[in-house]
């Protein structure tokens, strides 16, 4: 039997970062046409990103597989020093589209390490985004994913110790991990503000209220989508079952066995017509109710970046 009810969590979906760097390349390719290359994936989701190749963006994995004096777009992920030198040395044209929130980790790593600090990255070993951070100041920082891992980090100066962190992890497990750094290294600082972006926490708090009111949560979102994959976890945490799906084609119907309340979220990269095309799957067997669950208004937008704001004026 179909479910009986959807619930939709809101906020949801695009962040202010994803709606900016998924722009950025829109508009560079209205501007200088295409090809317009893309340094990754814009933005981790497939959907987004075959849709912007159809439109003539065309993704490479390192910059030096842009021909020379291209227009290539940074992911909103953020990248390591040595790509602005490798773009300048092949006199590319480069529109940086990481996000403010992004640079702002950057920016406290290399305060951090210029200090002398010791600087502890609380992420996901190989996550674009952990990647740009570390290629900051190599030499200063040290990746943990875990409290476990704390045990095994070698500090000279247990006195000069920072931490920061990945953007889009889980706001829970990394209180918890920041709370046994500080036990071992009293001394440790950190941001003044929390890194973890005000969308992954947004989302994670919208799907922690839903929980408590569906029988099945399905989390829209690529399988690389790290903000994505933690709305999964954050669910399953509270003992309600979720599952992270590409579109509806991949919803599995033994899921929805016994459920009356579905509910339904998206990750940070997700577009929100994706929600609409799963909304209209469920209208198709039937489902009739479909209610928003509303926790806080985001009115948060980031200006384009400086040059492509320059090359467009």
């Amino acid at each position: 039997m179909a479910p009986r009810k959807l619930l939709l969590a809101s906020p949801r979906g695009y962040c202010a970062g994803v709606d900016r760097a998924v722009d950025t390349v829109e508009r560079a390719l209205d501007h200088f046409g295409a090809p317009v290359y893309v340094r990754k994936e814009i933005v981790h989701n497939g959907h987004v990103v075959r849709d912007l190749s159809e439109r003539g963006a065309v993704f490479v994995e390192d910059e030096r597989e842009v021909p020379e004096n291209g227009v290539v777009v940074l992911s909103a992920h953020g990248v390591a020093p040595e790509v602005y030198r490798h773009c300048l040395e092949r006199g590319l044209r480069t529109i940086d589209a990481t996000c403010p929130l992004v640079t702002k980790v950057h920016t406290e790593a290399k305060r951090y390490a210029a200090s002398g600090y010791t600087i502890v990255l609380i992420g996901h070993e190989g996550h674009e985004e952990v990647v740009g951070t570390m290629g900051e100041a190599p030499e200063s920082i040290r990746l943990i994913g875990s409290v476990e891992e704390i045990a095994d980090l070698q500090i000279t100066d247990p006195t000069r110790v920072a931490y920061i962190t990945q953007t889009t992890l889980s706001v829970d497990e990394t209180l918890v991990i920041i709370a046994a750094l500080r036990e071992r290294f009293p001394q440790i600082v950190g941001p003044k503000r929390d890194d973890i972006c005000y969308a992954t926490q947004n989302r994670q708090n919208a799907v922690k209220q839903l929980a408590g009111e569906v029988d099945l949560v399905l989390v829209i979102g690529s399988g690389n989508s790290s903000n994505s994959n933690r709305l999964v976890d954050v669910t399953r945490e509270l003992g309600v079952p979720a599952y992270l799906i590409d579109d509806e084609t991949t919803i599995d119907p033994v899921w929805l066995e016994g459920v009356e309340t579905v509910g339904i979220t998206s990750g940070a990269s997700a577009p929100e017509w994706l929600v609409e095309r799963v909304i209209s799957y469920f209208r198709s067997l039937g489902v009739e109710q479909v209610d928003s669950h509303e926790l806080v208004d985001e009115d948060v937008h980031f200006s384009l970046p400086t040059a492509l704001r320059r090359a467009t004026a």
